[in-house]
C-alpha cells in the first residue's frame, strides 16, 4: 500500500526533468523520499485509523449487524480526528473527551431531526459552540471538528425515540473501542511517534540546508530563494515545535531513566544547535558573487553543503525507522581537500583589496566542517548506544521550552468579542452552516448533507487556508469521481474493490493532516466503492451528487469568508511584527552580554533562542497567508516582505555571533562594546513602540559609538595588508584580524539591519 501511495504521490505533485544526470538524481531522490514516506508517522496513522473504522463494520456485518456496525465505526471514525499526534497522556484525554461529547451530540442530533426549526437552532448553537472552543488549542478544534462531523452524519437519518438512545450508545461504542485500539499500539511502541516526529524534523533542516545552498549558484535568484528559506524555515519550526511538545511533555523521555528516550532528546537538541549554527552561514552573497564569479570555488561549497544536507537525509530516515544510519565517510575526504583548494586559491589569488572577501571564505568553511561534526554525532546517536547517556544534558528546565494550554470559562469569555479571530470564525461557522442546511432542505439535492461536510472541512479561520481547501477540494472530487468510475468500470469483482476501497481508505487517511488535495482524490473513490458495495442506489447519481453539494458547499464556505466578519492578514500583521522583534530583541541581548563579560546561562540563551525562531515562523507564516488574499488586502505588502526578510536577517546574525561566544566572547569581552549594543537595542526598542502604537523615543544612533572597536579593526587590517605586500601569510594579525573582525561585522550587520527594519516600520506606521 505504501508503494501504491508514494506513487500516486510522485506522480500528482513531482515534475520531471528529462535529462540523464537530472533522472539519477530524481530516482535516488524518490528512493529517500519513499524510505521516509513509508517509516512517516502518517502512513503508521493511515493504516491505524482505517482498522480502527473498518474492523467495527467487517466484525458485527459478518453477524449480519451491518447497520449497527457502520454505526459504530462512525463512532471510532470521530474519535480518531481528536487522536491528533502529540504526548500519550493528551492524545488520552482528548479522546476521551471526544467519546463523551459525541455521545451527547448524537443524542441531541437524534432527537431534533425530526423538527426541521429545532434542527435549525441546533446546527447553529453547536457550529458555534464547538467553534469556540478553538480558543483553548488545536486538539480543541480537532474535538469540536468530531463533534460536528458526528451531527452532521446523525442528522441525515431520521430516529425516533429509544432509536435516538441506541443509535447514541453505539457512536459511543464505536468510540470507546477506537480508544481502547489507539492506546493499546502506544503501549507497544511508545518511542514511535517521537522517533518519527524527530526525523521529520532533521529531514526539514536538511530541506533548510539545500535552500541555504541555491545562495551560492552563480546568476542566484536572490528574491525566489529568500522566499523558498522562509517557507522551509517556517516547516522546520513548525516540525520542531511538535518535536519539542512531544519529548518535554513526556514523563518517561524527560523524568524517568528510559536509554532510548534520553538519547531521543539529545538528538533532538543537538538538531537545534545544528540548525541554529546553518543559519549562522549567511553572508553577502552578491559581494561574493563579484569576487568569486570566474571561479568554482563558490560552487565547490554549494556541492558540501548538498553532501551535508544528504547525510542529515539518511540520519531522518534511521530515525523515522528506529535503525542505525550509516556515516558516509566521503564528506569528511571532500571537506579536506576543498579545505587544500581553498588554501592554494587564497594564495594565489589574495590581494591586499580582497582580504575581507578571503575571510568569509575561510567562516564558510569553518561553518561547513562545523556541521559536519555535528552530523557525526548525529550518526553515532542513532546506535542508540547506552554509553551515550552519560551525555544526557540535566541543567536544561524543560518545562519553560513548552507551552501549557489555558483552560479556563474566563479564556473563552474574554474571546466573545469581534477582536477575536476565534469568535469571528465561530460566527462563520455557525452562519454558513445553517446556509448549508436551508439550501438542503429547499433543494431536491441527494446526500445533501455534503454540504454540510463540505463547508465544515473547507471553512477555516484564515482566507488563505479556506481558498486553497476550496481549490483542492474541487479538484479532488472531480479527479477522485473519474478514478472512482474507472475502477468500477475495469473491475467487477466486489472481492477485490472491497480491497482497493481499504487501500484507498489508508491513503485518505495517511495524507488527511499533510496533504488535503490526495486525500481528497483517494476519499472520493473510496466513498463511491463504499456505496457500490452497500447497493445505495446508482452510482451516477452518488457522483453527481458528490460533486453538485461539493461545489454548493464551497461556494458557501468562500462566500461566508469573504464577507462575514473577515479577518485580514493586514489587521495582524503588526503584532506578528511586533512579537518576531521582541523575540530578536532579548535573543540578542542573552547573545551579546557574553561580549560585555556579563554572560547568561544556557536555559535563558536557549529559551530566547527558541522563541525568537517560533516568532520569525509565525510572522512568515502571516505574510505566505497575506499573499493568498484579494490584491486590495495586501496592504503594504512590499513593506511587509522586506519586513520578513530584515527579520530573517537579523536573526541569523545573531545566531552567528552567538557562534563567536564560546571561543571568543571571554578573549575579547569590553565595555567597549557597550555602545553599539545600546545602540541596537534602542532602535528595537523604538520599532517596538511603534509596532504597538507608542511614541518612539528621538534617542538618535550616534556614529561614534561603533569608533573605537572598529578602528582597532581598520588597523588590523591596515597591517594585515601591509604583512602581505612583505610576502607574511601566516601571521599573528592574520589570527586577530580574522576573530575580531568576524565579531565586529556581526555587530555592524546586525546594527544596520535594525536601522532598516525601524524605517520601514516607521513608513508602513504612517500609511
Amino acid at each position: 500500500m505504501a508503494v501504491v501511495c508514494f506513487l500516486i504521490y510522485s506522480l500528482t505533485v513531482k515534475t520531471f526533468i528529462f535529462t540523464v544526470p537530472a533522472l539519477l538524481a530524481v530516482q535516488m531522490d524518490y528512493i529517500k523520499e519513499y524510505k521516509s514516506f513509508i517509516n512517516s508517522y502518517y502512513v503508521s496513522e493511515g493504516v491505524r485509523v482505517t482498522a480502527g473504522i473498518a474492523l467495527p463494520a467487517l466484525v458485527l456485518g459478518y453477524f449480519n449487524l451491518l447497520p449497527v456496525g457502520m454505526v459504530v465505526s462512525l463512532g471510532a471514525m470521530c474519535v480518531s480526528v481528536a487522536d491528533s499526534p502529540g504526548p500519550a497522556h493528551h492524545r488520552s484525554i482528548s479522546m476521551r473527551i471526544c467519546a463523551i461529547l459525541i455521545f451527547f451530540v448524537a443524542l441531541c442530533s437524534g432527537f431534533a431531526s425530526n423538527n426541521d426549526i429545532v434542527l435549525g437552532f441546533l446546527i447553529t448553537l453547536f457550529s458555534f459552540l464547538f467553534s469556540m472552543i478553538g480558543v483553548y488549542g488545536n486538539r480543541a478544534i480537532s474535538i469540536g471538528v468530531s463533534a460536528l462531523l458526528v451531527m452532521i452524519l446523525t442528522i441525515a437519518h431520521h430516529l425516533q425515540g429509544l432509536d435516538v438512545l441506541i443509535n447514541a450508545l453505539y457512536v459511543l461504542a464505536g468510540g470507546v473501542w477506537y480508544f481502547l485500539l489507539s492506546m493499546i499500539l502506544y503501549t507497544f511502541r511508545p518511542y514511535k511517534l517521537p522517533q518519527q516526529a524527530l526525523g521529520d524534523y532533521i529531514l526539514a533542516t536538511a530541506a533548510y540546508m539545500r535552500t541555504r545552498a541555491a545562495f551560492y549558484k552563480k546568476e542566484a535568484d536572490y528574491e525566489n530563494i529568500y522566499m523558498q528559506m522562509l517557507q522551509v524555515q517556517g516547516e522546520a519550526q513548525e516540525k520542531q515545535n511538535f518535536v519539542r511538545e512531544l519529548l518535554f511533555k513526556s514523563r518517561s523521555i524527560v523524568k524517568e531513566s528510559t536509554d532510548t528516550g534520553r538519547i531521543l532528546v539529545m538528538i533532538f537538541l543537538d538538531t537545534v544547535d545544528l540548525f541554529e549554527r546553518a543559519m549562522t552561514s549567511y553572508q553577502d552573497y552578491k559581494t561574493l558573487h563579484i569576487y568569486f564569479d570566474d571561479s568554482d570555488m563558490l560552487e565547490q561549497l554549494r556541492l558540501l553543503i548538498l553532501e551535508v544536507a544528504q547525510q542529515l537525509d539518511d540520519i531522518g530516515i534511521a530515525v523515522k525507522s528506529g535503525s542505525a544510519s550509516v556515516e558516509n565517510n566521503m564528506l569528511q575526504q571532500h571537506i579536506n581537500s576543498t579545505e587544500q583548494y581553498l588554501n592554494i586559491f587564497i594564495n594565489e589569488k589574495r590581494k591586499p583589496e580582497n582580504i575581507e572577501q578571503f575571510i568569509s571564505l575561510r567562516h564558510i568553511l569553518q561553518s561547513i566542517q562545523d556541521i559536519a561534526s555535528r552530523v557525526s554525532t548525529l550518526h553515532i546517536y542513532t546506535t542508540y548506544d547506552r554509553k551515550l547517556v552519560k551525555k544526557f544534558p540535566t541543567a536544561l528546565d524543560y518545562e519553560r521550552f513548552i507551552t501549557h494550554q489555558e483552560v479556563s470559562l474566563q479564556l473563552l469569555n474574554d474571546n466573545l468579542t469581534l477582536k477575536s479571530n476565534t469568535f469571528r470564525h465561530a460566527i462563520r461557522v455557525s452562519i454558513a452552516m445553517l446556509a448549508g442546511y436551508l439550501i438542503s432542505k429547499l433543494l431536491p439535492l441527494g446526500h445533501s448533507y455534503w454540504i454540510l461536510l463540505t463547508v465544515l472541512v473547507i471553512l477555516k479561520p484564515a482566507y488563505s487556508l479556506t481558498k486553497k481547501r476550496n481549490y483542492q477540494r474541487l479538484l479532488g472530487t472531480i479527479a477522485g469521481a473519474l478514478m472512482g468510475l474507472l475502477l468500477l468500470y475495469l473491475i467487477q469483482d466486489n472481492t477485490i474493490l472491497f480491497l482497493f476501497m481499504i487501500l484507498l481508505m489508508i491513503a485518505t487517511y495517511s495524507f488527511i493532516r499533510t496533504n488535503y488535495l490526495l486525500s481528497v482524490l483517494f476519499m472520493t473513490p473510496y466513498i463511491l466503492l463504499l456505496f457500490h458495495l452497500l447497493n445505495k442506489g446508482g452510482i451516477e447519481t452518488v457522483i453527481s451528487d458528490r460533486i453538485i453539494d461539493t461545489a454548493i458547499g464551497s461556494a458557501i464556505a468562500f462566500l461566508a469568508n469573504f464577507f462575514l466578519v473577515p479577518s485580514w492578514q493586514q489587521e495582524q500583521i503588526k503584532e506578528y511584527i511586533n512579537t518576531a522583534v521582541e523575540g530578536n530583541t532579548i535573543y540578542f541581548k542573552h547573545v551579546s552580554a557574553a561580549f560585555t563579560g556579563k554572560p547568561v546561562s544556557v536555559t535563558e540563551y536557549k529559551l530566547s533562542r527558541k522563541n525568537a525562531f517560533v516568532s520569525l515562523a509565525n510572522l512568515s507564516d502571516a505574510f505566505s497567508g497575506m499573499l493568498s488574499e484579494p490584491k486590495n488586502k495586501q496592504k503594504n505588502i512590499l513593506q511587509v516582505h522586506q519586513l520578513v526578510v530584515l527579520n530573517h536577517m537579523l536573526t541569523s546574525h545573531i545566531a552567528t555571533l552567538s557562534y563567536y561566544v564560546k571561543p571568543l566572547s571571554a578573549k575579547y569581552a569590553s565595555v567597549d562594546f557597550e555602545p553599539v549594543i545600546d545602540a541596537i537595542l534602542n532602535q528595537l526598542g523604538n520599532t517596538k513602540k511603534i509596532t504597538g502604537k507608542e511614541s518612539p523615543s528621538l534617542m538618535p544612533y550616534n556614529n561614534n559609538d561603533k569608533l573605537l572597536l572598529d578602528e582597532q579593526v581598520n588597523t588590523l587590517i591596515q597591517k594585515r595588508r601591509d604583512e602581505l605586500k612583505l610576502g607574511l601569510a601566516d601571521t599573528d594579525t592574520r589570527k586577530t584580524l580574522s576573530e575580531l573582525k568576524s565579531v565586529m561585522d556581526q555587530f555592524n550587520f546586525i546594527r544596520s539591519i535594525t536601522t532598516d527594519i525601524n524605517k520601514i516600520t516607521r513608513e508602513i506606521s504612517t500609511r
